[in-house]
């Protein structure tokens, strides 16, 4: 904190208007992380698209936390930033996974008793990085949480 307060308070509030813009346009592309055992590459295509529209809004919102995080400890926001990289490459491996789920959408199909072992593997890698995503998703929004209550809401008030 360098910045003398006023500065700082102005720069924090510029910053926390555009994180709630950011954070309204989240919530309305909210993504349901719920593995639905659908069989069919339409569905698939779908569900690639709105993660990835979810993925970008995501990672625009972490980039302002990033942004008002660094205003106030430069430590707390590169911490903040390897969990924002994490997040970023999670995302990658899901979106991967996701692609060889459209391109083999009986591997998904819950019908099929006769799935080889690829089968198997990328059905368990689509419920793993599901739930890796998601924890991981929940835990950087605690952590920010928890900043914003021990240093942002006193600068705000």
């Amino acid at each position: 904190m360098s910045q003398n307060p006023e500065n700082l308070k102005k720069s924090v509030k510029e910053h926390s208007e555009k994180l709630a813009k950011l954070g309204i346009e989240l919530g309305k592309n909210q993504f349901n992380y719920k593995i639905k055992e659908k069989a069919s590459k339409e569905y698939w295509q779908g569900r690639i698209e709105d993660f990835k529209k979810y993925n970008e809004k995501g990672l625009e919102y972490y980039s302002q936390v990033h942004a008002i995080m660094n205003l106030i400890s430069k430590d707390e926001a590169q911490m903040f930033l390897l969990r924002t990289s994490k997040f970023q490459q999670l995302s990658k491996i899901m979106i991967e996974v996701m692609e060889n789920v459209r391109e083999n959408p009986s591997i998904i199909d819950p019908k099929d008793k006769q799935q080889s072992k690829w089968s198997k593997k990328i059905k368990s890698q689509i419920t793993e990085y599901s739930d890796k995503c998601l924890q991981h998703e929940i835990d950087t929004n605690t952590i920010f949480r928890e900043f914003y209550e021990k240093r942002l809401k006193e600068i705000l008030e």
